[in-house]
């Protein structure tokens, strides 16, 4: 079934959904019904509340009202109409006030003996799909209209597929998903800490948590000094005059914090992104044309005023870093800045064993007020990125509507173990804020230009590429990346002494090896138990033949065992591990 067909048919069984609640609850308030990715929702107000197990009378009701979902009727009515129809439901009311305002005649749809305020789009038919096809899912609470300020209503999830084998299939994934829940990983392997008293969306990194983090960042140093980026910090709070001028103040101040000082007027805000910042860096002294291109990476913590529902552990938060960068560079540098960026990213996203597919997100031409610069310098920058992709034989899809305010933008979608997508990476060009700030430099026939900038991060957040990270792998990360790459095992407490010597001795020849020395008196079962539950890497067992041979019982997490070998050895092995970040 093509994808408009399947909308169609999902919005229709929101439809269906709505005229058994209103059969079997004559006192619940309707609100909207939309199609969603893998089925329906439908948002009500029940006079009283209901439960996970009053869906199988639901969904019992649906089937039965199947037979008679065999065509939607359009009906368009005035608003009074609507009004006298719908009078009892105070959400249906303010949908005709809103969708009305104008004096237009607004459409009802009527299958069977079931009506509904709605602009359309359902199947012809519905009585003629699988009965099987469709599934009440499960029930969460969502604010009227999506603001907390509003009423919290009662929202029924449906599962829609062709197929009952494609419902059952995408259940699994769900339960695969529950065991790989980044916050569950985390909390059993002691990663990050929240607060109520810190604040939601703020993490706290413990000791293995940071290393994690730590390797992430460092990797991204790593590729950012071979592209040639100078290392900036940058501060947290700034006055809202730099914003004024880079145009976050007017297109981005919703989603910004602000500060208040109690000796100053000034209005601050907590930084949501670096560029600023960078070009305050940049503007600090006189530029050449033989100066650029300049590259400025930055780490500082940014800051996003995201609504308490739309959090999510490490993957949505207030509180993050960025591998943030900013290329100041002439017209004819364009090219090779990006395709720098482009091919670091790529190996980056290699090296982390993540897929990826690109899409050039470009602005939207029915909404410019949505974006800084003239029509012009939006053509032109698009045309840029769309040959450069081109022309590096680059399969990318277009977005129309998703670029950043001050310019278009290739992204990187990250697809994870489980084929979800992740926006992460992403390389921007921006005519607009290096004129807003009057950035200049000195041409080589003498005259004042203005510089372009390359806005671009690697893989994002570290902590919400992090989290991703602990969904893709299970909890069990590469050598390289994880906060303990080797446990050392006695069997009992006399071989506590030998465990440490060979301890020293190993990170004598494997600087920074992460080792831990279980020292409880446990039997070695469970302390091996332990370790695999902690998801490390490499377990190293002590016992007398191996204080007598001066070897080394190597076990992997996989349960796979290397049998005795030489400190010499395992040193040599695990070393190439790490640095090859296998």
């Amino acid at each position: 079934m093509d994808q408009e067909k399947l909308q169609n048919q999902r919005h229709s069984l929101a439809h269906l959904l709505a005229a058994a609640v209103q059969a079997l609850y004559p006192d619940a308030k309707r609100t909207i019904g939309p199609a969603i990715d893998n089925g329906f929702y439908y948002d009500f107000d029940f006079a009283k509340p209901i439960t996970e197990e009053d869906l199988k009378e639901i969904e019992s009701k649906m089937r039965k009202l199947l037979s008679t979902f065999k065509s939607f009727d359009k009906h368009e009515v005035s608003v009074d109409e609507a009004k006298k129809e719908f009078g009892d439901n105070p959400y249906k009311l303010e949908l005709i006030e809103e969708f009305g305002k104008d004096g237009q005649n607004l459409t009802v749809y009527q299958s069977g003996e079931f009506r509904d305020l709605c602009r359309g789009g359902h199947s012809e038919d519905l009585s003629k799909i699988d009965p099987k096809s469709f599934k009440l899912w499960k029930l969460a609470g969502a604010y009227w209209r999506g603001d907390e300020k509003n009423k919290m209503l009662t929202r029924i999830y449906g599962l829609a597929f062709d197929s009952k084998e494609e419902i059952d299939a995408y259940l699994v994934l769900q339960e695969e998903l529950k065991k790989r829940d980044h916050r569950k990983i985390a909390k059993e392997q002691d990663l990050i800490v929240f607060s109520d008293l810190v604040g939601s969306g703020m993490p706290m990194f413990t000791p293995k948590g940071n290393i994690i983090r730590d390797a992430i960042i460092n990797y991204s140093r790593e590729l950012n000094t071979r592209l040639g980026f100078g290392e900036v910090h940058t501060p947290n709070i700034n006055k809202g005059e730099l914003f004024k001028l880079s145009g976050h103040y007017d297109l981005y101040k919703a989603d910004m914090l602000s500060v208040s000082s109690q000796y100053v007027s000034d209005e601050m805000f907590m930084k949501p992104m670096n560029c600023p910042q960078h070009t305050q860096i940049y503007a600090s002294q006189p530029r050449s044309y033989r100066d650029l291109p300049i590259r400025y990476s930055d780490f500082a913590n940014l800051y996003r005023d995201e609504r308490p529902g739309e959090l999510s552990g490490l993957t949505r938060l207030r509180a993050f870093a960025q591998d943030d960068g900013h290329t100041f560079c002439r017209e004819d540098q364009i090219e090779d800045e990006i395709s720098g960026v482009l091919v670091a990213i790529q190996e980056a996203l290699t090296t982390y064993k993540v897929g990826y597919w690109m899409r050039l997100s470009l602005g939207d031409p029915n909404n410019p007020t949505k974006y800084l610069g003239s029509p012009e310098i939006w053509k032109k920058s698009e045309e840029i990125m769309r040959r450069l992709l081109k022309e590096k034989n680059v399969e990318f899809k277009e977005a129309a509507g998703e670029a950043a305010f001050y310019g278009p933008k290739i992204d990187i979608m990250a697809v994870d173990a489980l084929g979800r997508e992740w926006q992460i990476s992403t390389i921007q060009l921006d005519f607009n804020m290096p004129a807003r700030f009057k950035l200049t430099y000195t041409d080589s026939d003498g005259s004042e230009k203005t510089p372009v900038m390359v806005h671009r991060a690697l893989v994002g957040s570290p902590d919400r590429f992090m989290g991703i990270l602990i969904e893709h792998y299970a909890g069990v990360f590469p050598l390289w990346l994880t906060p303990t790459q080797l446990a050392i095992l006695p069997v009992s407490d006399k071989h506590l002494d030998h465990a440490k010597k060979i301890s020293n001795e190993l990170k004598a020849l494997v600087p920074n090896l992460r080792i831990d020395i279980d020292t409880r008196s446990e039997s070695i079962g469970k302390k091996i138990r332990e370790s695999a539950k902690q998801k490390i890497p490499y377990m190293a067992i002590l016992g007398d033949k191996e204080i007598a041979s001066g070897g080394l019982a190597i076990r992997k997490l996989d349960g796979t065992d290397l049998g005795s070998i030489s400190l010499d050895d395992f040193a040599k092995q695990i070393s190439e591990e790490i640095i090859n970040k296998k």
